[in-house]
């Protein structure tokens, strides 16, 4: 049987039969080896059949970053069912839609230690996992992925960060989100690497995790980066034993990258992807460069392209949007027809150029782009302007109603520690460096920018309060 006809599972059971006696999972409280793992899993998968779920059922898992997260979501695999995992941090309203929308079989909340064996199923083309973003809005959309996309995807995570056995991974990221599963998680186990699930992120635990594990390898948002590095930890923290960062979910600007790198001594790889696409875009491990305006060249096996408004593919370093074809696509939304893929290509609704070596720059959102006065504002190149400036520590523009232009461009800001630049000093700053219809006529001052589980903006949450004051 060839891997293209196997359950990602199997291939998780080939790496578990080369390392059976090493720790796989390491828990505050347990610590699994990789035979362990499976044995667990083929209990629950039982349980499963015990409590009358089959192969092609939808099983939800409400659970934490823990071992039983990983033993219920193996145990689903080798069943054959499909695993539909949400975050425990979801409000029951938001949980509610979305298991409405997938209508489980069961919904798994508690795993209890059990061991048995398993005759795993196979199919490789059959429904694996189902992912809702974050922070969307109207109905849930869950994207359905099989099994091969998986493997693909997990193949090139482990080949993109260069995984071996002898690594050490640790994972703060919600294992219910893409990066957290697939980057922190599925890749690592795939390569026999050890990996530290630390629950949730608490940058002074996540340093003493660091050191006492002698960690090699760390994946996190942009947030948590910034975070670790004002910790008051951070500057005694031994990070010797860590070869890798990866970052994700939400952009890394380069200043942030640049600091991390002279601060902790290793590299952050940055790269792009979202809950449909599985990283198709990123730096390597492999390769020494960056630039600091990319966001890495695809992975091998996808393919990236540059389309106009008009359906033309636009020529070098024009922008348009960016459309991507990738083995780890997902194969549509559930409950909904609509054909997702164009002849395989996904529409990412990201405006980006691409240079002749294949590095791509993301420009901007079609969907966040502001129409002032019949001109066309994307927002990520006001923030990109704003986060320059020495005193802004983080920005997010949106555009708002405006009775003559139809909107405006408007900022919120988070000033850097001890700072206060300003709204007029700020406006005045974009105004030397856009373009006159660009430069924000709002700026609004505030603690932090409010952000899902994965550490991207929610900026529908900074429009609810605009009326008030702004």
């Amino acid at each position: 049987m060839t891997s293209s006809t196997r359950n990602f599972v199997c291939l998780l059971e080939e790496t578990a039969a080369r390392f059976p006696e090493k720790p796989a999972l390491l828990c505050p409280d347990a610590t699994l080896t990789y035979r362990a793992l499976q044995q667990r899993a083929a209990g629950f998968a039982r349980e499963l059949v015990e409590g009358n779920v089959g192969p092609g059922d939808r099983v939800a898992l409400v659970l934490p970053n823990h071992w039983t997260f990983v033993v219920a979501m193996l145990g689903i695999w080798k069943l054959g069912a499909t695993a539909v995992p949400l975050s425990p941090l979801l409000k029951p309203e938001e949980r509610d839609a979305i298991l409405a929308d997938v209508a489980p079989a069961v919904v798994v909340e508690r795993v209890e230690p059990r061991e048995g064996v398993w005759d795993t199923a196979t199919e490789a083309d059959a429904p694996a996992h189902f992912g809702y973003s974050s922070g969307s809005t109207g109905r849930p959309k869950g994207a359905v992925f099989s099994h091969s996309a998986l493997t693909f995807a997990n193949r090139s995570w482990a080949e993109m960060m260069a995984v071996t056995s002898e690594d050490v991974v640790l994972s703060v990221l919600p294992l219910p989100h893409s990066f957290g599963l697939n980057g922190s998680l599925l890749a690592p186990l795939l390569r026999g690497a050890q990996v530290v699930l630390a629950g949730g992120f608490v940058p002074d635990q996540v340093l003493a995790a660091m050191e006492e594990r002698r960690v090699t390898l760390f994946l996190g948002v942009a947030t948590m980066f910034r975070r670790l590095l004002s910790a008051p930890e951070f500057a005694g923290a031994d990070l010797s034993s860590l070869r890798l960062s990866v970052s994700g979910a939400a952009p890394c600007p380069w200043d942030l990258a640049s600091e991390w790198r002279g601060r902790a001594g290793h590299r952050i790889l940055r790269g792009y992807g979202m809950t449909e696409l599985f990283r198709p875009i990123s730096y390597l491990a492999s390769e020494a460069e960056d630039r600091p305006e990319c966001i890495g060249r695809a992975v091998p096996g996808v393919d990236v392209r540059v389309v106009a408004d008009e359906g033309v593919e636009s020529g070098e370093r024009d922008v348009g949007e960016l459309w991507i074809r990738t083995p780890a696509a997902l194969q549509g939304y559930w409950n909904d027809a609509a054909p997702v893929l164009e002849d395989g290509w996904f529409r990412t609704g990201d405006l980006a150029r691409v240079s002749a070596d294949g590095f791509v720059e993301i420009t901007g959102r079609l969907r966040e782009r502001i129409l002032r006065g019949g001109y066309s504002v994307f927002p990520q190149e006001v923030e990109a302007v704003l986060a320059e400036h020495p005193d802004v520590a983080e920005a997010a523009v949106v555009g708002v109603p405006h009775p003559e232009l139809g909107e405006e461009v408007a900022a919120f800001v988070v000033a850097k520690a001890g700072a206060n630049p300003g709204a007029g000093t700020l406006a005045a700053y974009c105004q030397d460096r856009l373009a006159r219809f660009k430069y924000p006529r709002h700026i609004r001052f505030v603690p932090e920018l409010p952000k899902g589980a994965t550490g991207k903006v929610l900026k529908a949450e900074l429009l609810k309060g605009w009326g008030k004051g702004g």
